[in-house]
């Protein structure tokens, strides 16, 4: 009854109970489109279109467009929408989320609202995990698109400029979040406006959408450039620090994941390399680059963060278990873990451009999204990105049965417990999915079971050229499979011949998660489209999740519970005591990712400045305007300056010598005449304003009498987004520093975000003005040689 209420309150009863109206409406259209010929049925698209033209919003037009798609479906697909589908459908349509289980078919759902959203002609993109379900999905939906006369591309990593183009230009658009996240920003390092590839970005309908705005949310998109940081002190420190042991030279927090160096590990540093002080500013650089050798040694683990390839580094995502292709460890640690594993050390990568996922997806006009786990996350949609989470129920009862999970006091209780439940189901033939949240953990059981001759398949990282077809195999009888998270999300596992009858899949889960959302992806597995199933978590108080729960409360708690013979814990409590644990996890997370998204708002409201003045170079006719629009910039910046200063006030008198600068080179690039500044009193701020505003005048002459189709205007063109790209990336590392220490100005009773937001303003002002200045000088000096000859 308290479960209804709080549905009602939500207005999730009401939303459903509009859901199916509108499905209704459908259904009672559906045989008059049944008697309608191809050509009839492809009409209807010019007819949508024009409505949107003239007004229409999407929701008007909805029941027919749903009618017409599912109709084509049927004829070129052999694929009726359920009821269900037609729901999802119009939660998308509605820029909402739908929450559909595994099985419910949601790339078919997925036809809907990107047809209904394409006929706007300004590109509708459909994000996937993965290249492999983008390809996949483009594949298979491309000839229903055709039909209905819309246009189709795919956009995977690879392409060439020309290929990119004609997939964007495409009324829809398969492909990954990270690939378009990454065009977006190559889109503004380009160097003439042919070379873009995207247009502005209109409507993203998102796969697997809690994957991708939450949980990669807090990995940024970095494009990066080579640096020239010497690589031959990492091979050395990782000799050096291979042997500082935990509360002797360093002490390590895990739940944090702060490593704090001690004295004792200091004075060794200092020892080993001849360094009288580590800590003096001429060594910040070392002392980096030991921290990020410590942080390599204690922080990061092999077949966890990171597996070992090809004499590479290759980051796993913990999420999805799969390799992060591309991606490298920032700011030295990808090379401290290189020296430690003893690979190939390669140049380190200064950022050049970066944004998160959760900018990125905030520059759409419309979002939607669909996946199997969104509630667990319904506040943080909401919060983040303004989007409300609908469930939809399935096309058919879940019959799957979720048993009560086991909690065992040690890791050794708890295999012998997962062996001999793989075991029972595997002796009537009943497929097993065990899942794990590591390689390391899915290398570990399969040793275990190797050493019982029990036959299995494992999946993760390290397999994942098999995946699609391990996948496919793992719902036959008698198959037993190890895997990762990877195998969580994307592909159905569809039952093999007289598995149903035996009830189905039966999924073993090994260990919680962080987050709730992907032991539900992990339970979804078994039991879909109406198939019968099981699912059931085995796990141990020494499992990962407790390492980040409190010590203290841990303890007391060990302190307190019984166990039987096999190490079960009975009391007290433990699913309500380990449900505990998760739930706080989850909120230290969330809490991680509002503090980045907060900073990062920061950045992200300065890169579209930044953005905004290379994007009208790229575009504008006439560049004298940009050139006039910095030349008033830097202006009032000095004036003001000016007008503010103290002469009396060291920091402030360098102002009035730059300004004094100012006006000597503006006048030499001029050529102006009259020797006004040989005769200039620093200290009279009202002689400096006039000569300041008569060289400037004179600059605003030049430049307005230069024509404005000459030859020149490109050179300057060129140098005016190289110079903003330069001087963007050093702002990035200057934001980098300041980000870092604001955990510890916090400490001041201070809010350290209002510090971060005025130091950063300061720096991007101090930026641009060197930016204006930049530019003018090199456009006088263009110009001014260009007059004498």
């Amino acid at each position: 009854m308290l479960h209804s209420i709080k549905k009602m309150i939500s207005g999730e009863v009401i939303e459903l109970k509009q859901l199916k109206k509108i499905v209704s409406k459908i259904n009672a259209l559906e045989d008059s489109f049944t008697n309608k010929t191809d050509i009839e049925l492809q009409t209807y698209t010019t007819n949508f279109r024009e409505q949107l033209n003239n007004g229409a919003t999407p929701e008007e037009i909805m029941l027919e467009a749903f009618a017409v798609v599912r109709e084509a479906s049927k004829r070129v697909l052999g694929m009726r929408h359920y009821d269900a589908q037609l729901m999802g459908g119009a939660v998308l349509t509605q820029s909402q989320i739908a929450q559909m289980q595994t099985g419910e078919g949601k790339t078919l759902v997925a036809t809907l609202p990107a047809y209904v959203m394409a006929l706007h002609g300004k590109g509708t993109h459909i994000i996937t995990a993965n290249e492999y379900l983008a390809s996949r999905d483009f594949e298979q939906m491309k000839p229903l698109f055709e039909f209905l006369g819309l246009t189709v591309g795919l956009n995977i990593s690879g392409l060439e400029n020309d290929e990119k183009q004609a997939a964007y230009n495409c009324d829809i658009t398969y492909g990954t979040g990270t690939e378009f996240g990454f065009d977006y920003l190559r889109d503004h390092m380009v160097q003439s406006e042919d070379q873009l590839v995207q247009r502005p970005l209109f409507y993203a309908l998102i796969d697997e959408v809690d994957s991708i705005l939450i949980d990669e949310a807090r990995t940024p998109l970095i494009i990066a450039g080579k640096s020239n940081a010497s690589l031959n002190l990492f091979p050395i420190m990782q000799l050096v620090i291979s042997s500082f042991k935990d509360e002797e030279d360093y002490n390590y927090y895990p739940e944090t994941k702060q490593i704090v160096l001690l004295d004792n590990g200091a004075d060794r540093l200092e020892e080993a390399f001849g360094i009288d002080n580590v800590y003096d500013r001429e060594h910040r650089e070392f002392m980096h680059i030991a921290m990020q050798t410590l942080r390599a040694k204690v922080v990061m683990r092999k077949d966890v963060d990171y597996i070992v390839k090809d004499d590479k580094i290759m980051i796993v995502d913990p999420y999805t278990g799969r390799i992060m292709e591309g991606r490298t460890f920032s700011d030295g640690l990808h090379q401290a873990i290189e020296a430690k594993e003893k690979v190939s050390i390669k140049e380190e990568n200064n950022t050049q451009a970066s944004i998160m996922i959760q900018h990125y997806f905030r520059l759409y006009k419309h979002v939607s999204g669909m996946t199997g786990s969104a509630v667990p996350s319904r506040d943080e949609f909401w919060e983040t990105y303004n989007l409300r989470v609908t469930e939809i129920p399935t096309n058919k009862p879940n019959k799957r049965v979720d048993m009560e999970t086991l909690v065992y006091l040690t890791y050794e209780d708890k295999i012998k417990k997962i062996v001999e439940e793989t075991q029972k189901f595997h002796e009537i033939g009943r497929p097993v999915l065990i899942g794990t949240t590591s390689i390391e953990q899915s290398e570990k059981l399969s040793s275990y079971l190797n050493d019982l001759e029990i036959e299995h398949s494992v999946l993760n990282a390290k397999t994942v050229e098999d995946e699609a077809d391990l996948i496919s195999q793992a719902g036959q009888m008698n198959k037993i499979m190890l895997a990762t998270n990877m195998a969580g999300r994307g592909t159905d596992i569809n039952l093999g011949e007289g598995v149903a009858e035996l009830g189905g899949l039966h999924i073993i889960g090994t260990e919680l998660h962080s987050s709730a959302r992907i032991d539900m992806q992990l339970r979804g597995r078994g039991g879909r489209q109406g198939d019968p199933g099981s699912s059931q978590f085995i796990i141990s108080l020494e499992d990962e999740l407790f390492h980040y729960y409190d010590e203290e409360q841990f303890a007391k708690y060990k302190n307190k519970l019984k166990t039987d013979d096999s190490g079960l814990i009975i009391s007290s409590n433990p699913t309500k005591f380990v449900y505990n644990v998760q739930s706080v996890i989850e909120g230290m997370h969330f809490s991680s990712r509002s503090h980045m998204l907060k900073l990062d708002d920061i950045n992200n409201d300065q890169q579209r400045v930044m953005y905004n003045y290379r994007e009208k170079a790229l575009k504008v006719e006439n560049m004298q305007m940009l050139i006039i629009d910095a030349m008033h910039e830097r202006l009032n910046h000095l004036i003001d300056e000016l007008a503010e200063s103290n002469v009396n006030d060291v920091h402030e008198s360098s102002i009035l010598n730059e300004i004094m600068d100012e006006i000597k080179i503006i006048s030499m690039l001029t050529s102006y005449e009259d020797d006004l500044f040989t005769s200039l009193d620093a200290e009279n701020k009202g002689q400096l304003k006039e000569a300041l505003e008569a060289v400037y005048e004179k600059a605003f002459e030049l430049v307005n009498m230069t024509s404005s189709d000459s030859e020149d205007w490109r050179n300057i063109q060129s140098y005016y987004t190289e110079t903003l790209d330069r001087l963007w990336i050093g702002h990035l590392d200057n934001l980098h520093h300041l980000r870092e220490g604001i955990s510890i100005r916090g400490y001041g009773q201070e809010d350290p975000y209002r510090l971060y937001s005025f130091d950063a303003l300061h720096l991007f002002q101090e930026m641009l003005h060197t930016f204006f200045r930049d530019v003018i000088r090199y456009n006088l000096q263009v110009n001014g040689v260009k007059e004498e000859q």
